[in-house]
């Protein structure tokens, strides 16, 4: 069943480095291969986006994401042209031109959520929204979800506790694991020392995604007399001058800066070990549950790379611990450094292929839309008929 959909993400950039950028794009050109006509709003980023979807430069004003709903008179009349049998809408707290562009347009409507609709203990949001007595911000994104004919999300935990259960589609988000691959070509942003071991990170650098907790476990590793593991960093934000100013006298360390998401599989084929040292303390919303579906886990993975993570519920449920990769205990001082003390010991080409298996079974971009696909079109089916009975 060919479907017209509209995609509402314009607080994302593409082509972007960053994981909303690769998301974006990744669902958009996958939905496209499996014969839709995809059209997606987008923020344009340097480059050309993926062939096969029509995208409309449609940015939040001034770049702002809190101020994209004044994009909506816009949104709706591209709606109204294209005539779309479904529109998702990538959620955030300040949207919802997704949901009134569906109901002009008398399409399906499909929630994307990949941030909490619920607020987090000692939310600044919260506090405002009680301020403002009548809690606008928390009805309006309570009125997204009942408008939805389906959200698709990671994890149900971020919300409403009243949103049937029905309408989620509880699914991980993915790799390109035909581009991110062990034998990826291409020449890497660093040199190789002989007898190295290298342990890459990528990502953006905010506090919460540990570039800091990674360079302080080298640290103790040089203390230990372990000098050839050489870690990688690759990615920017700004934690980076916190991270390298960490890193300062140290050996064996390499900031890459962000690089296009074309030349990543090559970075990561060419590594020894995916580190993901998630801080989650740093981050108020995790204090509901961590939500995220991790793109460089996934990533790492494709690329055949024995992954090294912090023992969170739901990275458990997503590493096998001793068998794709090995978790440690975040609170416990040190327990990174002893992970990738334990790694360098292992087997790392055969837990990076046990790592490879399970992305290309559960964790690519073509499974997340294989999923997408089917549930668009009984949504789709179900609209149909409730407008046109027979």
């Amino acid at each position: 069943m060919s479907l017209r959909i509209l995609y509402s993400a314009i607080d994302q950039q593409v082509p972007g480095t960053l994981g909303g950028s690769v998301h974006v794009a990744s669902v958009a050109e996958g939905l496209a291969q499996r014969g839709h006509e995809v059209h997606v709003l987008t923020s344009p980023g340097p480059g050309a986006p993926p062939t096969g979807v029509h995208w409309h430069a449609v940015a939040a004003p001034w770049r702002r994401p809190h101020l994209r709903l004044l994009r909506a008179p816009a949104v709706r009349r591209l709606a109204r042209a294209l005539g779309p049998d479904v529109v998702i809408e990538r959620y955030h707290n300040f949207g919802g031109e997704g949901m009134l562009a569906a109901r002009a347009a008398g399409a399906a409507y499909v929630l994307e959520v990949n941030a909490p609709v619920i607020d987090y203990p000692g939310s600044p949001k919260a506090t405002l929204d009680r301020l403002l007595l009548a809690q606008p911000m928390r009805r309006w994104r309570e009125r997204q979800v009942a408008a939805a004919d389906l959200i698709v999300t990671p994890s149900a935990a971020v919300l409403p506790a009243w949103t049937p259960p029905e309408r989620v589609l509880e699914i991980e988000w993915g790799a390109d694991t035909r581009r991110f691959r062990p034998d990826a070509a291409g020449t890497p942003p660093w040199t190789r020392e002989p007898g190295s071991v290298v342990a890459v990170f990528a990502g953006a650098f905010r506090p919460w995604h540990g570039a800091v907790t990674f360079v302080e476990a080298v640290r103790l590793l040089r203390a230990r007399g372990i000098s050839h593991l050489h870690a990688v960093l690759i990615g920017d934000g700004p934690e980076r001058p916190a991270t390298v100013d960490a890193a300062r006298g140290l050996s064996g360390v390499t900031f890459t800066g962000a690089l296009p998401h074309d030349a990543m599989p090559a970075a990561l084929a060419a590594a020894d070990i995916g580190v993901a040292p998630f801080d989650i303390a740093r981050h108020g919303p995790l204090r509901l549950a961590f939500y995220w579906s991790p793109l460089k886990i996934f990533e790492y993975m494709a690329s055949g790379l024995p992954v090294v993570a912090p023992a969170l519920p739901r990275l458990r449920a997503l590493v096998a611990d001793g068998v794709e990769g090995l978790l440690y205990e975040p609170a416990t001082p040190g327990a990174l450094a002893d992970a990738l003390v334990a790694m360098l010991d292992r087997d790392r080409a055969a837990m990076g292929r046990q790592a490879r298996a399970r992305a290309v079974r559960d964790y690519s971009w073509e499974a997340h839309c294989a999923a997408l696909d089917a549930a668009f079109a009984r949504i789709a089916a179900d609209r149909t008929r409730r407008r046109d009975p027979q």
